[in-house]
């Protein structure tokens, strides 16, 4: 189908549709997809962006491809390691311009003081490991990959694998320190307030001009103002009871037990930072469905990420936090 330049309308539905449909076919791998990307940044808001860039990353260059793909989940996991091991090296790059110092390693036999980070170590798997060291540990022996599955994911060699291996598995380090991004409480008191009153010019007062409102993977929205014909509003929609329509919504079968109503919303600490969870009632009691960062700049809200449509981001903090919450799959498309 060819399209006129300029004709960014009909340009725009068709990539969309491409879009769903390869988010439709690779949805089974996305489980393991997150669980890799959590292994390797140790940070889920860091781990579900890896996830949003592997699939995007993904999406483009399978349509630059000129044969099958002989196995799809080697290949995406391939495409997360490349763009995490590019993206560390680079971040080692700028701390050695900077002159900043390496973190240093801990006494041989001193356990880490948080027992949250000895566990997302996994035992073996530690942050001080090079890029390719901590990428070929987590596939070997996490993931179960095969030698030559490791050094295809890695763009390496099989020997190159095992000494990455070798040197990965005889080394400790210390857990990676998390920099709080903790807003001003006030302000976020003051966002549950006019949300939970239902107030939208209050909550879009609190908005700078500039301002980024995303449903994370699913729709971006810029400045105060509310899109003229909002679809899936990610700011409007959330003030709004969870529905499903034929233009899309939450799959019937995530919703069992809803009771309707919009949600409330409650500011809690997450690993130092406070997010914002939104609870809906159901009939066995309220749960939430959804978990927004906020960043802010002085007394106005510079970006909000909703993570309705990430279940693994949910299931994660949740747990952590010890609340009841359901997920929305993964996708507000349904399926015709």
């Amino acid at each position: 189908m060819s399209h006129e330049p300029g004709d960014l309308r009909g340009l725009s539905d068709d990539v969309k549709a491409s879009w769903q449909r390869f988010l439709d076919v690779f949805e089974p791998l996305r489980p393991e997809l997150y669980r890799y990307c959590r292994y390797l940044t140790r940070s889920p808001w860091d781990a579900e962006d890896l996830v949003q860039d592997t699939m995007a990353r993904g999406f483009v260059t399978l349509g630059t491809m000129f044969h099958e793909l002989p196995n799809p989940r080697a290949w995406l996991f391939r495409v997360a390691s490349n763009l995490w091991i590019d993206r560390a090296r680079r971040r080692r790059m700028e701390r050695d311009a900077m002159g900043e110092p390496a973190a240093a390693l801990p006494a041989p036999g001193h356990a880490p003081e948080e027992p949250r980070a000895s566990r997302e170590a996994a035992g073996t798997l530690v942050a001080h490991l090079s890029p390719q060291e901590r990428a070929a540990v987590v596939l070997k022996d996490v993931f179960d990959f095969s030698l030559e599955e490791v050094a295809a994911s890695l763009s390496t060699s099989v020997g190159a694998v095992k000494a990455a291996l070798h040197r990965g598995r005889g080394k400790l380090a210390a857990p990676e320190a998390e920099e709080p991004r903790a807003p001003a409480p006030g302000v976020l008191d003051a966002f549950c307030a006019a949300f939970n009153a239902r107030d939208l010019p209050a909550l879009t007062s609190l908005l700078l001009d500039s301002s980024i409102t995303e449903i994370v993977g699913v729709v971006t929205e810029y400045g105060r103002e509310p899109p003229a014909h909002p679809r899936t509003g990610s700011f409007t929609g959330s003030l709004s009871p969870i529905t499903t329509t034929e233009e899309g919504g939450v799959d019937a079968r995530h919703l069992v037990g809803y009771l309707g109503g919009a949600p409330r919303c409650e500011v809690r600490e997450h690993r130092g930072e406070l997010v914002l969870l939104l609870w809906f009632d159901h009939d066995t009691g309220p749960a939430v469905r959804t978990v927004w960062t906020v960043e802010t700049d002085g007394d106005q809200i510079t970006r909000i990420r909703n993570y309705f449509f990430t279940p693994d981001v949910i299931a994660e903090v949740c747990r952590e936090l010890g609340v009841p919450f359901r997920t929305n799959g993964y996708r507000y498309w349904i399926d015709g």
